[in-house]
């Protein structure tokens, strides 16, 4: 068992915790043994006493030795009926240094006496004062030598100790294979658990089942298997998106071979003396030319990337007139009225298809929120400069986009704005920005309709190395 596991060091802290109890109650036990201890010379003292008064005649000097010896002390006092009469005598070693009364000692006092008679290491000669057993008399007095006492409570530590070592032992193994059967196993489980559905999160066999007795584990347990059914759940839908990301690249493969040939076509067009094919042909080739870019960029978000922007300087009001044209249907139920609040000079540097991309999509989606409500409404793109850069606003009179358009908002295939859409616009949409060094933003959306502002900064150094001119062209 090593020490860096919570088995272990928690039979270590158990142990370190039970000693610590033990020697704390220890201070208290030495101090009832060393009362006890000075009661047992105090009695042993009177009985002597009470011999020697029994007879009327003197005793002898070595039977009186005898007796202090058997008693442990110098000398003894008795008092009795207010006389204080010295029983048995010997020579004292040394002068009394202290008296202890034990008629009036508290918890504390013993402590106190107890801790100085431990440490006290010079064999000093003290008086005691107790009442006498058996009523005795009045009061008993004696004198004896610390050194004997102190001896006997070092020993009765050292037993003291020694036995709560022994139980503190016990009490720590306990109390581990307690613990180790309610907790370590449990959470060694848990890990295994965890282990083995690393190995294959989308195999719904290893999700965990919770079974642990304790509150705290078995919450533990439930919030695991609860994620785990979440990443696996979120695993399938990815490989099912990634299925479908695959299909969707092959369909704009083959889309793109195709308008291909139909651009090809078109340039024929061009050459045709009929006016109105000679205004519709750019318009066409306009829309093939970018349906194709269209294909292309899927297939380049299939890959997870776009490509850098190539940047250049133009007119932002020409770019929003035409994202407008293209969006304005004639002959529609619903009338969709589009403003334009662009200054006619404001001169931008940006991808312009990749920015009339951008705008398309956010064109698009508030022209059909418009017209899901079977309502007239106002589509309205303004732009303006300050000093970081350029700053693009796109809002409509539509009802506001869905909750769950809000909570999803820029994320693929969750954050459609309609029934039916993808959300992939807005996606790409935030992500051709982002190329560009900028951010788009959702300023609002409620009843009375939704503001998306997008920031494009000017800072050059940020596009050097995608511009296609130099800056002395710039």
């Amino acid at each position: 068992m090593a020490v860096n596991t919570l088995s272990g060091r928690f039979l270590i802290l158990t142990t370190v915790f039970v000693v610590l109890a033990e020697a704390l109650i220890l201070l208290p036990g030495l101090a009832n043994f060393r009362e006890d201890y000075l009661l047992t010379r105090l009695e042993r003292a009177q009985i002597a006493s009470l011999a020697l008064l029994t007879t009327d005649t003197t005793i002898e000097p070595k039977l009186e030795k005898e007796l202090l010896a058997n008693a442990g002390v110098f000398n003894v006092v008795l008092r009795r009926n207010a006389v204080r009469q010295l029983v048995l005598s010997s020579p004292i070693p040394s002068p009394v240094t202290e008296t202890y009364d034990l008629r009036d000692s508290t918890e504390w006092t013993r402590i106190r006496d107890a801790v100085h008679s431990l440490f006290d290491f010079d064999n000093k000669v003290v008086r005691v004062l107790g009442e006498p057993v058996q009523q005795g008399g009045i009061v008993i007095e004696v004198t004896l030598a610390t050194e004997p006492m102190r001896i006997a409570m070092v020993e009765y530590g050292l037993r003291l100790l020694s036995i709560s070592a022994v139980f503190s032992v016990i009490t720590a193994v306990l109390l581990f294979f307690l613990v180790r059967r309610l907790m370590v196993v449990p959470i060694k489980r848990l890990v295994a658990h965890m282990a083995s559905y690393a190995e294959a999160p989308e195999d719904t066999r290893r999700i965990i089942t919770p079974e642990a007795s304790v509150e705290e584990l078995r919450v533990a347990e439930e919030a695991l298997a609860s994620m785990q059914k979440q990443l696996t759940a979120a695993l399938r839908q990815k490989e099912r998106l990634a299925q479908l990301g695959q299909a969707v690249a092959k369909i704009s493969h083959d889309l793109r071979n195709i308008l291909t040939t139909a651009q090809l076509f078109a340039d024929r067009m061009e050459s045709s003396d009929d006016p109105g094919v000679q205004r519709a042909a750019p318009k066409l080739m306009g829309s093939i030319g970018r349906a194709i870019n269209l294909c292309e960029s899927t297939l380049a978000f299939g890959k997870a990337e776009e490509p850098p922007p190539s940047l250049s300087r133009f007119m932002l009001a020409e770019l929003a007139q035409e994202v407008l044209e293209n969006e304005d249907h004639p002959g529609e139920t619903t009338v969709v009225e589009f403003v334009t609040d662009v200054p006619p000079n404001l001169v931008i540097r940006a991808d312009r298809e990749q920015l009339y991309r951008v705008l398309n999509n956010l064109v698009r989606n508030a022209r059909q929120a418009i017209e899901a409500t079977n309502k007239p409404g106002t589509i309205e793109i303004g732009a303006g400069e300050s000093a970081e850069g350029w700053w693009i606003r796109v809002q409509d009179s539509g009802p506001g986009l869905p909750a769950r358009a809000r909570d999803h908002l820029f994320q693929p295939f969750t954050g459609g704005a309609r029934s039916g859409g993808t959300g992939l616009g807005l996606a790409i949409a935030a992500e051709l920005i982002r190329g560009h060094g900028g951010r788009l933003d959702l300023v609002r959306t409620d009843e009375t309709g939704t503001e998306f502002r997008l920031f494009l900064p000017s800072s050059e150094g940020l596009y050097c190395a995608t511009d296609k001119r130099t800056s002395a062209e710039l």
